[in-house]
């Protein structure tokens, strides 16, 4: 009996273990997903590519500026296509990623080298993207950043 019952907490282990396998490379699978939209994103933003933008953003995109300034998905494109919002460069750093159902929230340093209104900068940010699974795409719903102290 005692054998039984050992064979059987056994077999329930390694069941549990690969559902957790399994559940651990989908996670994994995902966050590189989203890694990849907001690398996408920050290319798409060098390259004011209106059409890659409009692709990789949701239609209720909330998008905070360091400075308190809020955009929508319109506002949003246009300062990047009107060169009002200039990137010449974008590295981004750091990044730390969760997934919640559908939801997936990115945090990282982005350091980049502008051309706002053809007034050459630098911006080094402290970002937090909230991404939505919809329609089998990562979309960017929202944005936050922050200065960092230098």
């Amino acid at each position: 009996m005692i054998r039984i019952v050992s064979v059987l907490f056994f077999l329930l282990f390694i069941q549990f273990d690969s559902q957790s396998q399994q559940m651990t490379k989908k996670g994994i699978k995902l966050k590189n997903e989203v890694w990849e939209k907001t690398q996408e994103l920050s290319k798409a933003m060098v390259n004011a590519d209106s059409m890659l933008l409009d692709e990789l953003t949701d239609n209720q995109l909330s998008y905070g500026h360091s400075g308190g300034a809020i955009d929508d998905k319109k506002k949003f494109i246009h300062k990047l296509t009107s060169g009002s919002s200039d990137f010449i460069d974008i590295t981004l750093d750091g990044a730390d990623i969760t997934i919640s159902g559908t939801t997936a929230i990115v945090r990282h340093e982005l350091n980049a080298k502008t051309l706002d209104n053809q007034v050459p900068g630098e911006v080094h940010l402290k970002v937090m993207l909230v991404w939505k699974f919809s329609k089998k795409k990562w979309k960017l719903l929202a944005r936050q950043a922050i200065k960092l102290a230098k």
